[in-house]
């Protein structure tokens, strides 16, 4: 990477982080401040024991600025403060509470501050998911798009709460510890600071160790969250097929590896800290040994070796910070990454001037071409009309292009330009809002998803503000209302994660119900009714029906049955239409239609007896 690249991107991150700081901003101002205010206060109370020791006890010339000795005198002078010492004892009393409130100001306003932050950035990117294609959540696992956006979403927050607001304390307690450490003694400052070079030198080797060890690390528990969440939402398969002994030891294996990891960087870590413990043992040493030996030969004041030991002391903590701060910028540096890795991915955008158009009228496709990412081609030069308020059935094996169809109607895989048109009402769907064009399609998906709530608001999903009676007729239409009220709750009945209490074919007449409360002007039932028996087939295709006779509706089947009322039926192989008519002129075209027909109808073994 180029350094104009490098700008770019540490621009690009700034600005992310800025977006993410919208409405925390203030609290973390105010934080910095009370954490700087604190700061201040531990640099004051050892001028004040100095002071104490050395002039008001000591009798020493005293060696501070005209302001201070302007407020001394005032009072009486040091000979009077030697002589009333509740007064010096009380000042640092004063310094205390001044300390100790500003620590409590700072802890709820970086509480305030981190939490605000952390609503915002989950909130931010829960929203950028819910816009992006729906290729993109094809590419990436569930399990580690949960692990960005709540381990890492928490990490970047403990790195600005715990780290970044300790900047300008940090900061506060460097300048001031050596501008008095200076004032006291140039020599003892000069010892003082031998150890540094080696400790920032070698804290920003370990940096980079620490970024890559906690990339590797992150990836890693994204991949064990992903095993996790596939293995608790695809239980029955898991128990149906006897692969526990399988899945665990593979989910051990995982645990393992990602354990080993966390090791190897805990070792470096432990050497780091190791090393950083001893450099600041010898550093402090230096300043006891050699301050005690200036002390014995005169060059300085016991008050002086007190209030400088303090100050050395206060200088090591923002030291030792810097490494530390180092290990948690490693860390949320590559949490940032991840997270940047969402908020840069292209979200669904309309073209400039989308409209919003009736969709009630014919839908057609031009000579319609698709192909997955880096997969042969879906669909092959698909050209065809269905009428408004009519009934097109697709019948196809798998892998022929049926659903493919149906998600670029639905606008969940966009069609490339060069690769035909699909029409609704002659107006070409690239030019329609792609909200709009969804609230006005309902369609129930090949393999249907619940929630984890109840069955009426499962039903009621697609349409806000859905009412009892709507949702029963709903229900009623997709033959699931008695069903429904043989459970002890009713509508009420809780179902768990996608659905896993009811059956296939109760999950599919759910699904179907649930586009039914639309009333949809287009609706797409993607071999839906695959999981019901052939009674409950015809009687769901009856009410449909007789409930939206004027809706346009599309079947995708494997049962001629299901098709056999269709005004138009279309036949896909390898992603072409090779047949379409009716099903009196399939079924005695002599093609694909026909020998599926006599395999499902029994026709064909009547024949060969």
């Amino acid at each position: 990477m180029t350094k104009a690249e490098k700008r770019q991107k540490n621009r690009e991150t700034r600005a992310l982080m800025m977006r993410f700081l919208k409405g925390s901003k203030g609290l973390f101002c105010v934080s910095m401040l009370c954490a700087a205010l604190a700061a201040l206060a531990d640099m004051i109370s050892p001028q004040i024991i100095r002071a104490a020791i050395d002039n008001a006890l000591g009798g020493r010339e005293p060696e501070f600025p005209a302001w201070v000795m302007r407020r001394v005198d005032a009072l009486g002078g040091f000979a009077w403060l030697g002589a009333h010492l509740w007064v010096m004892a009380l000042a640092v009393v004063a310094v205390a509470a001044v300390k100790v409130t500003s620590q409590y100001i700072f802890r709820v306003s970086n509480t305030a501050a981190s939490e605000t932050l952390v609503k915002t950035m989950r909130d931010t990117a829960f929203s950028h998911i819910e816009h992006l294609p729906f290729s993109w959540h094809m590419k990436n696992r569930t399990g580690d798009i949960i692990q960005r956006c709540t381990s890492d979403i928490d990490t970047m927050k403990n790195f600005v709460s715990e780290q970044l607001t300790n900047v300008f304390r940090i900061i506060v307690m460097l300048i001031l510890s050596l501008l008095f450490m200076f004032s006291m003694d140039v020599p003892l400052t000069l010892i003082a600071f031998i150890p540094m070079p080696v400790i920032i030198a070698y804290s920003l080797y370990f940096h980079t160790k620490f970024r890559k060890g906690f990339l590797d690390c992150d990836e890693n528990e994204g991949k064990l969250s992903t095993m996790a969440q596939e293995n608790l939402t695809g239980v029955r398969v898991v128990r149906a097929f006897g692969r526990e002994r399988f899945e665990r030891d593979k989910f051990e294996t995982q645990n393992a590896y990602y354990t080993s990891l966390w090791e190897k960087l805990g070792t470096i870590m432990s050497l780091y800290w190791s090393s950083a413990d001893v450099l600041s043992g010898a550093q402090i040493l230096l300043v006891v040994v050699f301050g005690a030996l200036f002390c014995i030969r005169g060059r300085m004041q016991a008050g002086e070796y007190v209030a400088f030991i303090s100050y050395n002391a206060m200088l090591m903590w923002p030291i030792r910070m810097l490494g530390r701060m180092i290990a948690e910028m490693s860390k949320a540096g590559v949490s940032i990454e991840r997270i940047k890795y969402i908020m840069d991915s292209e979200a669904e955008r309309d073209p400039p001037g989308a409209i919003c158009p009736e969709i009630r009228g014919d839908i057609a496709f031009e000579h319609v071409s698709f192909a997955y990412e880096n997969c042969p081609p879906m669909l092959r030069d698909v050209s065809f009309t269905m009428e408004a308020g009519t009934t097109l059935g697709i019948l196809g094996g798998t892998g022929s292009g049926k659903s493919t169809m149906m998600y670029l109607l639905d606008k969940l895989y966009p069609l490339e330009e060069g690769k035909g048109r699909i029409t609704v009402g002659g107006v070409d769907i690239r030019e329609i809002r792609t909200d709009w064009l969804r609230k006005h399609i309902g369609i129930v998906l090949q393999e249907p998803f619940l929630f984890s709530r109840t069955i009426s608001e499962n039903i009621a999903i697609s349409c806000d503000g859905t009412d009892l009676t709507s949702i029963k007729a709903a229900a009623a239409a997709a033959c699931l209302d008695e069903t429904i009220e043989s459970f002890a709750k009713g509508y009420d009945t809780f179902v768990g994660e996608r659905g896993v209490t009811l059956s296939g074919g109760q999950k599919q007449r759910a699904a179907i119900a649930r586009t039914l409360t639309g009333s949809t002007p287009i609706m797409i039932f993607d071999d839906s009714l695959s999981a019901v028996d052939t009674e409950t087939d015809a009687q769901i295709r009856a009410r449909l029906e007789e409930r939206f006779g004027t809706a346009s509706i599309i079947l995708i089947s494997h049962r001629i049955t299901t098709l056999s009322k269709a005004d138009k039926i279309l036949v896909l192989e390898n992603g072409s239409i090779v047949e379409q008519g009716t099903h009196d002129e399939l079924k005695c075209a002599g093609g694909i239609y026909q020998s599926i027909y006599e395999i499902q109808s029994g026709t064909a073994e009547e024949a060969q007896l």
